[in-house]
């Protein structure tokens, strides 16, 4: 048994896991809310549903958001108008044509952005974890063919994640966390890449419950390298991760749900899905969060919410009495960006970070030292990962200008 419990020590490490870098991308095209439920009807021909029309561009004024990137195109969708309907038995082929290259390049282009800041040869990658709920359920997956777009060993090891939606984030971030701890000298590669045309459809007289998606998400893919007992010489830990834990909150099984048919994902929230978290949060919290002793109240931390419905983001503020500017980073990429799904986390804590260097707070978590990232899933399924914010190193970090913090 002393035998074997020093193999075992030897094995694991003795540090605690921290994100070592960050990459995000989107795709060029953009367009703004404003002008969204326009094209939606034009593009999906149901601009005759003018009722069904302004109800869409309430919902759109509401979610408070600025802009959305996606792939997806008018002349992409006037190749393949099946997709533009409310419920064709014969689009998802020609969905997944199309989201699996587009999956894997936009996934890509993060992945290279994060081994760059990361500054490190590929060679000393041990792990891939790639998540998407939007891509295709492929196999060999997208993990595989990462590999081989990145020049990666084949030695590393793979692990391919689908459909854990808004709390994907979160999800592989605490999985690279239980890899980094338990096995010495790796280095995480995470991947999370979501292209929403496998969810796009027309607009349909008595489903007005499809709006709501059609208005929210966007396209994007993040990246991070997760490592524990960094090399301080040449690698900067920007985020310790304290804790990862999972929780399904009671009486939530319908409340959000998504199904994989021949039209596409579709996608439910029901109307009192953000009342079941907000009756959730604090107790779910406290049981994750107390026994840690490191947060004296709520608002003593940073945050990073994933605003699955925006409605949400409103009922979380007002159930943990948050200041306005705890969620102003969240508030921000909803607003550039909409909701990426499992990548949204990720988006928050490069904003963060951009932030953070740009106003000198003395550290990355906009100042604080601790804070709690959430993400909600199918379930509901609530992510709760409680960081560490390492001191803010002043780093060139490459920004779009739509990315530029206006204070």
């Amino acid at each position: 048994m002393e035998v074997m419990n020093g193999i075992r020590k030897a094995q694991r490490s003795q540090g605690t896991a921290a994100v070592l870098a960050i990459g995000t991308a989107t795709p060029p095209n953009f367009i703004y809310q404003s002008e969204y439920a326009d094209y939606y009807f034009c593009a999906t021909k149901s601009e005759h549903l003018k009722e069904l029309k302004e109800e869409f561009q309430t919902i759109c004024d509401d979610t408070k958001i600025r802009k959305r990137h996606f792939h997806l195109t008018k002349e992409m969708l006037e190749k393949h108008p099946k997709i533009t309907s409310h419920k064709d038995q014969e689009s998802l082929d020609a969905r997944q044509d199309i989201v699996y290259g587009e999956v894997l390049r936009l996934g890509l282009q993060a992945a290279e952005k994060a081994i760059k800041e990361w500054g490190q040869p590929k060679s000393k990658i041990t792990h891939l974890v790639f998540h998407s709920t939007t891509s295709s359920i492929d196999m060999p997956g997208a993990d595989r063919r990462m590999l081989e777009l990145l020049d990666l060993p084949s030695s590393i090891k793979r692990s391919m994640m689908y459909h854990q939606n808004c709390s994907g984030g979160n999800t592989v971030l605490r999985l690279a966390k239980d890899i980094a701890e338990n096995t010495r000298d790796t280095r995480v590669l995470v991947i999370c890449s979501e292209i929403t045309l496998t969810a796009f459809r027309g607009p349909s007289k008595g489903h007005n419950d499809t709006l709501l998606p059609q208005a929210i998400f966007g396209d994007g893919a993040a990246a991070v390298i997760v490592g524990s007992e960094p090399d301080l010489s040449v690698e900067r830990p920007l985020y310790e991760i304290i804790s990862a834990r999972q929780t399904i909150l009671p009486g939530t099984e319908d409340a959000f749900i998504g199904h994989i048919r021949q039209d596409g994902l579709t996608l439910y929230m029901s109307p009192p899905a953000p009342e079941f978290i907000s009756s959730s949060v604090i107790d779910t919290l406290s049981e994750i969060v107390e026994p840690l002793g490191i947060i004296t109240n709520w608002n003593s931390v940073f945050w990073g919410v994933n605003p699955c419905m925006p409605a949400i983001l409103e009922q979380v503020e007002a159930e943990l009495a948050l200041d306005k500017e705890k969620l102003k980073v969240t508030r921000h990429v909803l607003s550039e960006y909409g909701n990426m799904m499992s990548g949204t986390i990720f988006f928050l804590l490069d904003e963060m970070r951009k932030k953070s260097v740009g106003e000198g707070k003395k550290t990355v978590g906009d100042g604080m030292e601790y804070g709690v990232l959430l993400g909600f899933g199918a379930g509901i399924t609530m992510e709760t990962t409680v960081l560490r914010a390492n001191a803010n190193i002043s780093v060139a970090l490459e920004t779009e200008e739509d990315d530029v913090w206006v204070i």
